[in-house]
């Protein structure tokens, strides 16, 4: 597998591209439960199938390099990349997961997504695990599939390369009290530990979708009705996270910053940080998150690089 820093992009793959569409990739046709169990009664799907499919129950969305990532993280030895996509392959065909890919004028994207299947949901139900799946998760447009993506691209990133790193929630649910709404951080949350003193982040990922600077003005309401009324305990978190926006490119971290600006959504409790998918992918991510800070003469933001001793290696 070629690690995050040899990789040379110089436009993340979870960018938006203009008439991008989802493409089917998966299985047609019907698969029985009973060939199912006749596959895990021979042992041709086993242990590290259901890892994988717990995998993907837990993410939604997921490549298989991200997988892969995964299971090496917990430690189960899928040998390499090529034997992962096996794997994967067996349990397309089993109909257990389904496959996606994008495609544009540009031509095919260069990677596959991997999400549940009506199979998948039965076989985690089995053995009592929580699956939420339903078959219209499967339709979710090519924005949204993207920020899944790119959050587990940055959650990744922080378990395998911060030694602080603690634990994760891919879909935490944060509670706007005032709004009355529950809604979800696109890019999930991660939890540090130093000293026995705990930090939390939570990741928006913001995408150049269509009309995205009114979606964003949107969440941030939510976020600033969140942070404005905070006790701790609320959502889950013990004291008030740091929100991080990954953006999908430099540019588009100045884009994201001017539209909170503008529109006076900016959230007085807490500074705001912003990275991009490709910062990710640094050897350390003690360098990674940026900051606006406004010139005392000329009162214009300036982007800084911030240093961050406790997400080094």
């Amino acid at each position: 597998m070629v690690e995050d820093n040899e990789i040379k992009a110089q436009i993340s793959p979870f960018a938006i591209r203009e008439g991008e569409i989802k493409t089917f990739d998966g299985k047609d046709g019907y698969v029985s439960m009973n060939q199912i169990i006749h596959k895990i009664n021979i042992g041709h799907i086993g242990d590290i199938h259901f890892s994988i499919i717990e995998l993907v129950n837990e993410f939604e969305f997921m490549t298989s390099r991200q997988i892969f990532q995964l299971l090496q993280w917990k430690g189960i030895d899928a040998k390499s990349q090529d034997k992962l996509n096996n794997k994967l392959e067996q349990l397309v065909k089993s109909k257990i997961l389904t496959r996606y890919y994008f495609s544009s004028e540009e031509g095919k994207g260069i990677y596959r997504i991997y999400c549940l299947e009506k199979m998948g949901k039965y076989l985690l139900n089995s053995r009592g695990i929580d699956c939420k799946w339903q078959p219209t998760d499967n339709t979710k447009p090519v924005a949204m599939i993207k920020k899944r993506l790119a959050g587990n691209q940055t959650i990744i990133a922080y378990l395998r390369k911060v030694k602080a790193f603690d634990s994760y929630i891919p879909k935490p649910a944060i509670n706007a009290k005032m709004a009355g709404k529950i809604f979800k951080a696109t890019g999930g949350s991660v939890k540090l530990t130093k000293n026995g003193k705990a930090l939390q982040f939570v990741f928006e990922v913001v995408r150049r979708e269509e009309e995205w600077e009114k979606k964003l003005v949107d969440k941030m309401r939510l976020y600033q009705d969140f942070y404005q009324n905070f006790v701790p305990g609320d959502s889950g978190f013990s004291s008030m996270p740091q929100l991080i926006f990954i953006c999908e490119d430099e540019k588009h971290m100045a884009e994201t910053f001017k539209t909170i600006m503008v529109n006076q959504v900016e959230i007085e409790q807490i500074k705001l940080y912003f990275s991009t998918d490709l910062r990710q992918n640094e050897e350390t991510l003690a360098k990674t998150l940026v900051e606006f800070k406004q010139d005392a003469e000329t009162k214009k933001y300036k982007m800084e690089d911030v240093e961050v001793k406790l997400l080094g290696i």
